[in-house]
Parts: structure tokens; sequence; C-alpha cells
């Protein structure tokens, strides 16, 4: 079975998806930012086969979203790290968090994210940064950027445009 290259297709989320969608790729994402960069750490915390997690790290260097580095000559051995392609992923992961905890919880949450100063956990929404307005669908919409092909163009009329 021939794999789809989602990076090959017009839409911003189709391309993403081609770089980090598969869940292992996310979780080692999700553990280099608590601060794990070696091969055995990534392996303990998520309980993966060695085989699968090679391939896996391999993909996110190759995507570019980590880096390999020798730490070690003899034996060698290599660290993980995130690049500045990688830490950009991290609003991402807020995202899940957020999303996460509000709708498959129902426990409550095991993870927050809180004020350095405070502890107070954040409340999380996207922000239009030239209007500081929350993103919201009263507000925003979709709409075809400049490389927007026929394609984009009609599946976001067909749509209603809606976010």
């Amino acid at each position: 079975m021939k794999h789809t290259d989602f990076g090959l297709m017009p839409c911003p989320i189709a391309r993403s998806l081609g770089k980090v969608g598969e869940w292992w790729s996310i979780l080692i994402l999700r553990d280099a930012f608590y601060g794990l960069t070696r091969f055995d750490e990534f392996e303990k915390s998520l309980k993966i086969a060695p085989n699968m997690l090679t391939r896996r790290l391999a993909g996110l260097v190759a995507s570019g979203l980590m880096e390999k580095r020798q730490y070690s000559a003899r034996p060698p051995r290599y660290e993980y790290l995130l690049t500045a392609e990688g830490r950009a992923f991290k609003p991402v992961l807020l995202a899940f968090i957020a999303w996460g905890n509000e709708h498959l919880a129902p426990e409550g949450a095991s993870l927050l994210v809180v004020n350095r100063e405070t502890g107070e956990p954040a409340t999380q929404i996207l922000i239009d940064a030239n209007s500081g307005r929350a993103i919201s669908d009263e507000d925003y919409m979709f709409a075809p950027g400049p490389a927007a092909n026929d394609v984009m163009r009609m599946r976001l009329a067909q749509a209603g445009k809606q976010l």
C-alpha cells in the first residue's frame, strides 16, 4: 500500500499532518518539551518498541522538527533535540492539552498549563495578534489565501467558510 504524501497537498492542515500526524511522533515531541533528549529516555517514557522509536525519531529528524546530535563517541550515542521548527509546534501541544482536558477527562485534568509566578491555571484561547480579539465563529471565518488553488476555493465556498 502506497503512503499518501500529504506534504504535496495545498491544505496547511494536511501538510502539518504529513509532518506530525502519527501519534508516536506527537508523543515524542511532547516528551521533548518535557526535556527528554535521549533514545532510552523516550523508550522508557513511551514504552515503545525500539524499531518503532528509531523510525519515528528518524522521521522527525528528516522533517526538520528534531536534530540528532552525538553526545558520546565510545560507544556512539545520540540525543534528539527540538529545532526551531520543532519548538514552534508547542502551541499545537497546548491546544491538545486544553481540548483533551475539556472533552476527554471526566475524572479531571491530569496536566495543566499554569502561570510560573502565581501557579494559576491558564485558560487558553486563540487570539488574533493584529486586533487582540479572541478568534470566534461569530467574528472570523476561513478564507482562501494567495496560494489557494481552485479546489481549496471551491471547498471553502461550499462549506460556507465557517470556523
